[in-house]
């Protein structure tokens, strides 16, 4: 049983930043491929970021490259999402997600990859 526990979600300005992060109450959390999705009000979850066992590898979307960093820790059964200079719509559920494997590189951005997710963390973003 994988369970999932987000946080450092809040409210902030456009242009701050926030450090997500999610833990995970697993032995084997280097076994697993980590990723953050998002979800906004009256729209899809969509994919933010995602990182390989090892954390050697990343993927992000392009709405967030260049601001939003994935980074995860094994020793500590966790993974981060730092995010800097955000933006209005930034704004939505972000949630944490476990994956046994991803084989194409196209499954890094599919939810349906992911079998185990956390309950989600709030962050809102004004303008």
């Amino acid at each position: 049983q994988v369970q999932l526990v987000e946080s450092g979600g809040g409210l902030v300005q456009a242009g701050d930043s926030l450090r997500l992060s999610c833990t995970a109450s697993i032995r084997t959390f280097d076994r697993y491929e980590m990723a953050w999705f998002r979800q906004a009000p009256g729209k899809e979850r969509e994919f933010v970021a995602a990182i390989n066992r090892s954390g050697g590898t990343t993927y992000d979307a392009n709405s967030v490259n260049g601001r939003f960093t994935i980074s995860r820790d094994n020793a500590k059964n966790a993974v981060y999402l730092q995010m800097n200079s955000l933006k209005p719509e930034d704004t939505g559920v972000y949630y944490c997600a476990a994956a046994d494997r991803a084989e194409r590189r196209s499954d890094w951005y599919y939810k349906g990859t992911y079998a185990y997710w956390g309950p989600g963390t709030q962050v809102t973003v004004s303008s």
